[in-house]
Order: structure tokens, then sequence, then C-alpha cells
């Protein structure tokens, strides 16, 4: 791509700003007309006005399946007079999936079953009893699914005291990890850092949860704390941005099962 409105949506501009203040970027103005998916070979290419969608690395964004590219088209569709990555979190995923997660397959499968390895379903309340019973609620279906379907038995801790978990169940979320591809551990990724844990994001990725159980179970600690002393107003914020991207993680996983 080599017009100046193209470019303006790769690098944005500077706007004025005072001594020691990070540059701020203007969103770019939307430079397209049309928006159509491609089949290129056995992947499926965005079109604007023609001509192939670009990632930061200016590698061509290539999806797996016309479902996702779809999903990922509609975003930039629904872009009006400038583009704003912040609601395009398919795009952003995708294009991580691309430009990073392509080249360290093994390191970011591995940051995932490090979260395994203190997974948030491990840390149990040791009170009160209600707390302590809505974790058990949501939490132990997933553990139970853990050694049922993957063989890994987790060991659990009351407070916050670090647990030491087996080798033998890090290797078998290791195993389990092994036939996702770029996009799908992109999107495991995302759920599991949104999460703290990996076996919520394993057990929706291989459809023992749904995504909204998996959503509940996260934030059964926050959850009883708005409870208890009322909700934030900017925490309140922070959590609905974390709501769209993993809405989105989960919808690309859905699309590629």
């Amino acid at each position: 791509m080599s017009s100046n409105n193209e470019k303006d949506a790769e690098h944005g501009d500077s706007v004025n700003r005072r001594p020691g203040q990070e540059p701020r970027r203007e969103l770019p103005k939307r430079f397209y007309k049309t928006v159509t998916t491609a089949l290129s070979g056995h992947v499926f290419q965005i079109h604007l006005d023609g001509r192939p969608v670009k990632t930061p690395k200016k590698r061509t964004l290539e999806l797996p399946n016309a479902a996702l590219a779809e999903a990922v088209a509609e975003e930039w569709q629904r872009q009006q007079t400038h583009i704003n990555p912040a609601v395009m979190p398919l795009t952003r995923i995708a294009n991580t999936a691309i430009d990073a997660v392509a080249d360290e397959h093994d390191n970011v499968a591995a940051d995932v079953v490090a979260y395994a390895g203190s997974d948030l379903l491990c840390y149990r309340a040791e009170g009160p009893g209600r707390l302590v019973e809505r974790q058990s609620t949501a939490w132990d279906p997933v553990l139970s699914w853990c050694h049922a379907k993957l063989g890994a038995r987790f060991v659990l801790s009351e407070g916050v005291m670090p647990v030491q978990q087996s080798t033998s169940a890090l290797e078998k979320v290791a195993t389990a990890i092994v036939p996702l591809d770029k996009f799908q551990l992109s999107a495991l990724h995302v759920l599991t850092t949104l999460t703290g844990s990996a076996l919520l994001a394993l057990a929706y990725a291989n459809s023992a949860v749904s995504l909204e159980d998996v959503w509940t179970a996260a934030h059964v600690d926050e959850d009883w704390e708005i409870e208890q002393w009322g909700p934030d107003e900017e925490a309140a914020l922070r959590r609905q941005q974390r709501r769209v991207e993993f809405d989105a993680a989960g919808l690309m996983l859905s699309l590629l099962r």
C-alpha cells in the first residue's frame, strides 16, 4: 500500500504536545470504500478497495477460514470516518498471531503453561463460607475436566501462599496446547492473561465450558468484593474494556473449531 491515507492508517499523525509528554497520535481517516474477503490459495484475505490488508510488520493479513475472515472484515466495515484499532479486537489478535506468535510459538505456549503453574483456580479463599462455596461451584468442574480429559491433577492452596504444581500436570497442559495453530494460540493466550487461568482458557477452547461461564468463573473474587464494598467506576471501565478483548478471543476460538 502506498497512498498517503494508507500510510496514515498504519502510523497515525503526531499532534502538538507539551515538552516531556509522549506523542499522541490522531486516528487515521478511513481511506477505503469497500471491504471484501478473497480466497488466496488456502487462506482468506481482507481487501480494502481490492488491496489486501497488511499487518504492522507488513505481512499480508491471511486468515485460515471464511468465518473468521468475515468477522474481521466486519470490523473494518464498521469503521466510520476514522479507523479506531481500539474497537477492532479481532484484527489486533490476528495481527499478533501473524507478526508475533508465528515467530515465537513455543515461547507463547510456554507462557500459557506458566500461568497454569500458578493458576487462579488453584488459590482458594479461607473464608467466608459463601465465597469458598462460590469458588468451588465455578472452579471445581474445570479442574475435574482437566483431570478427566487432560490427565492433569492440580494441587489447591488456601490463601496466597504459592503452591508447586507437578511437572506431570504442566506437561499435560503443554501437550494440550501443541495442536493449536498461531491464531488459536493467540486467542488462548488472550483468554489466559485476561482471566489469570490457563485452565479456564483450555476448557473453553475444548468446548467444555461456555464463554460466559469462563467470564463468571474468572470474576468470582471480584464480584464478591463488589457485593461487599460496592462498584468502583474506574474498575468497572477497565472490566468493560477487558470484556471486549475477552469476547473477541472467545469468538476467534469458536470460529476456528
